[in-house]
């Protein structure tokens, strides 16, 4: 896990992510995509783990407005899980733009471990103007699923 002048504990990989979310088990993985992102492009899988993401957009569609009440639903939902101040908290979008932001969110509302995961679901565009086949969760073979 790489640490920086971040606002947030740091970049990680998706496997890098995907080991801590199994070796601990308070650890969780937040996708702040949007509804669409979700129904559309498909899901981390975590039931491997004996785990499922939490599920908030940072950002909503069409408008793209942060929602105001991120941190403090992802905060309230984490505390409902037996979270602390001091779990390992996970952070995935798209990219790994849109998660960065977030992580530094929640890392204001009290949680010390926050990380954003490096490449996101898709990853950037390969020379194909294509997603999900150079970097990111789905490119590193990690589970995912679609609805």
């Amino acid at each position: 896990m790489s640490s920086s002048n971040r606002p947030y504990a740091g970049d990680v990989t998706p496997k890098e992510a995907w080991a801590t979310l199994g070796a601990e088990p308070s650890a969780a993985l937040v996708d702040v995509r949007t509804v669409a992102e979700w129904s559309f492009v498909g899901v981390p899988d975590l039931g491997g783990l004996g785990k499922s993401p939490l599920f908030q957009e940072w950002q909503s569609y069409p408008t793209m407005q942060v929602d105001p009440s991120f941190a403090d639903r992802v905060a309230d939902a984490l505390g409902a899980a037996g979270a602390t101040g001091d779990t390992p908290v996970f952070f995935l979008c798209r990219s790994g733009a849109r998660s960065q932001a977030a992580a530094a969110a929640l890392t204001a509302r009290g949680f010390a471990q926050c990380f954003n995961v490096v490449g996101g679901f898709e990853g950037p565009l390969d020379a194909s103007r294509h997603r999900g086949g150079s970097a990111g969760w789905k490119a590193d073979g990690l589970p995912w699923m679609q609805s």
